[in-house]
């Protein structure tokens, strides 16, 4: 039986809300250890903010980065997959569309994040296996303010 998204994604997601300024969400992926934040809103995936993302679009633009928000200049409309996905179909559009994690939504809410590790054999050295959490934050919580810890302690860098 092929392997599934749901059985190898991190559950949650690290969030900021769309009107974040670039600085909250560098201090949240500083604070929680990864390289990138889901802009969302109500559960719902708006966008993915890379720390790639504020260097190239605003830092090297020169733009104050803490008047200019997580929606201006995260990626939008990401390339998602749902938790039925198998594994080789997420890995190959992780691959189509160059890109190391993908959102996975459930009925148009975000519920974890897949990455390329976690897709990796299960005997591969650096694989984190099921729920290889690393995610504090849910698109719910994006209210909360930024650099704020929710609900799962067990944040790692992805």
């Amino acid at each position: 039986m092929a392997e599934l998204v749901r059985d190898v994604m991190a559950r949650g997601a690290v969030c900021v809300p769309p009107d974040a300024s670039l600085v909250e969400a560098a201090q949240l992926m500083r604070a929680q250890e990864t390289g990138e934040v889901m802009v969302a809103t109500g559960g719902r995936v708006l966008g993915v903010l890379t720390d790639r993302d504020i260097t190239l679009r605003a830092v090297a633009d020169g733009v104050d980065p803490l008047m200019v928000s997580a929606r201006s200049v995260c990626t939008p409309e990401p390339v998602t997959v749902a938790p039925d996905t198998t594994a080789a179909r997420a890995a190959a559009l992780m691959r189509e569309h160059a890109v190391r994690r993908l959102p996975v939504v459930d009925d148009g809410l975000l519920v974890g994040v897949v990455g390329r590790s976690d897709l990796a054999p299960r005997d591969a050295p650096g694989r984190r296996g099921p729920a290889g959490a690393r995610a504090a934050r849910t698109a719910d919580d994006a209210a909360v303010p930024a650099g704020r810890r929710t609900s799962s302690p067990d944040a790692q860098r992805a």
